[in-house]
């Protein structure tokens, strides 16, 4: 596994670097297919903010906290990642031993024509975000958007082949997009 460190507006002492090496080695020990890890350090507003990104076989897990103390922060942080990789492994078993099951996300039509009635004022794109659309069932694309921790995720269908959407219901539940 390959650790990068993104530091902004702190400094990262010798001994804390090292510190947070070992612990991440440490999360291999749950799963072995770690690629790399990001661990991106910054200090805001009195506080210091942790961010770390893995790519696990593929997966993209991300963990985020904060505290006075950077190692505080850190081994919150930390803690998120772990629970996402066991659950990612958990799933991974549970997978090899599902059958394919066939999954339907229905739209509710109210909350479409609700949308529509809007109206909105023209609003300014402030960012613009390129990334890989990987191929996976919708369940796989739910479970990669709870371990990001967003409410939608754009992937291409492995059953259709067409670029889908699922979303996250404020009622609860999830929501498949697919294009006619």
């Amino acid at each position: 596994m390959e650790v990068r460190f993104v530091t902004r507006n702190v400094e990262l002492p010798g001994d804390i670097k090292d510190y947070m090496e070992k612990k991440l080695f440490k999360i291999e020990k749950f799963f072995d297919r770690i690629l790399d890890t990001q661990v991106a350090l910054n200090y805001k507003r009195g506080m210091n903010v942790v961010e770390i990104t893995s790519n696990v076989n593929g997966v993209v897990m991300r963990g985020e906290d904060y505290a006075p103390d950077l190692r505080k922060a850190f081994d919150k942080a930390l803690k998120n990642i772990e629970r996402q990789v066991k659950k990612h492994k958990s799933y991974l078993t549970d997978k090899a031993r599902m059958k394919a099951q066939d999954l339907s996300f229905d739209i509710d039509p109210e909350l479409v024509s609700a949308v529509a009635e809007k109206e909105e004022p023209v609003r300014e794109i402030v960012k613009k975000k390129k990334f890989t659309v990987d191929v996976m069932t919708p369940l796989e694309a739910t479970m990669q958007m709870d371990l990001l921790g967003h409410s939608f995720f754009i992937f291409k269908n492995d059953e259709s082949g067409a670029i889908n959407v699922v979303y996250r219901r404020e009622e609860g539940g999830y929501g498949l997009l697919e294009p006619k």
